[in-house]
């Protein structure tokens, strides 16, 4: 994947300018209200991203409420603002199981049926943005936390090869663009990611089309990810000829203000370290942020107490991850 500067100049001290010297993506996940109302998130996210991800709006859910009708607005809007800003965009997500529409889920349906509702879905989409995303986060969180397959709507009805049907349909749509399995918790090595790297090594050998993982990294000062497993795991995804990007990070520190400024550090010293094992890892082309400010983080929801798990602060000033990942970038 090349990260082409196009006619925008990015500022010279900015994430954007320095990884696009270093021929990495760095992107950051985009909600649609910051971006339709915050001027200070549209500021910061095109001066320092040369990539984005919709958070929410490519979801199943929300582009396709309807059994007849897709929606395609707010993450046309997105698309629209990433082009104005020369910034490339990861589709997300395609299949995932837990943005279902209640048209979908409360109905029975046979195998022939879900099959042909999943292949129009994923055309349609895919189709609509063809030519405009360099990848899709094709396949999401198809491995349960057990390592099994989870248990999907589409895997109890379809069977487990409607992975393999959707990345072929995917690509029948937009034979160009880049399909990426993702998941969470897989970053190292474990059961999960053998898991992970079984059923993609898998669709390698079967010529199914699929060209690299994404890796997550939720992850948290108190289990930060061991950088030689995560480079281990990276290079045995290298050896079967697949792509690796970290596409969701974002470091959770806990709540509260005791020690703050130490688990700062530690939070700036986990983002510098998977920095650093995908700069060294040469099938490593991008690494995006689950955010943009601490502002708008999903953590907080998530886990029912507040945190500040991103690179720039609740009012988008730089905190020392940031700092962090402008060195690494700068440290050849």
């Amino acid at each position: 994947m090349v990260f082409l500067s196009g006619s925008t100049q990015p500022a010279n001290d900015s994430l954007r300018f320095f990884a696009q010297k270093r021929g990495i993506g760095i992107g950051a996940a985009v909600a649609i209200r910051p971006l339709r109302k915050d001027s200070s998130y549209r500021t910061v996210l095109a001066r320092e991203f040369n990539m984005l991800t919709p958070e929410n709006v490519m979801k199943f859910k929300p582009i396709h409420p309807e059994r007849d009708r897709y929606d395609f607005v707010a993450p046309d809007t997105l698309v629209d603002f990433a082009k104005r800003h020369d910034m490339q965009v990861r589709g997300h997500t395609l299949v995932w199981y837990q943005s279902e529409p209640d048209w979908l889920t409360a109905n029975k349906w046979t195998r022939e049926e879900l099959m042909t509702i999943l292949r129009e879905h994923i055309n349609t989409v895919v189709s609509h943005y063809r030519g405009q995303l360099v990848a899709w986060d094709m396949m999401n969180e198809a491995i349960a936390d057990n390592a099994s397959l989870r248990d999907t709507i589409w895997l109890k009805t379809i069977g487990q090869d409607y992975i393999e049907l959707a990345f072929r349909w995917a690509h029948e749509a937009d034979p160009k663009v880049r399909l990426f399995y993702n998941d969470y918790d897989s970053e190292g090595l474990g059961a999960k990611s053998d898991a992970i790297y079984a059923l993609v090594k898998d669709l390698r050998q079967r010529d199914v089309p699929i060209h690299g993982v994404g890796l997550q990294m939720h992850v948290s000062i108190n289990n930060p990810p061991n950088p030689e497993d995560v480079a281990a795991n990276i290079k045995r995804l290298n050896d079967l000829g697949l792509e690796v990007q970290i596409t969701e990070m974002d470091v959770r520190i806990g709540s509260g203000t005791e020690n703050l400024e130490q688990r700062l550090a530690q939070q700036a010293a986990v983002y510098r370290n998977m920095m650093r094992v995908c700069l060294e890892a040469e099938n490593c082309t991008a690494f995006v942020v689950w955010g943009l400010s601490d502002r708008h983080s999903w953590i907080p929801s998530h886990y029912n107490q507040p945190d500040l798990p991103l690179i720039f602060d609740k009012s988008f000033r730089p905190k020392p991850a940031y700092e962090a990942l402008i060195e690494e970038l700068q440290r050849m």
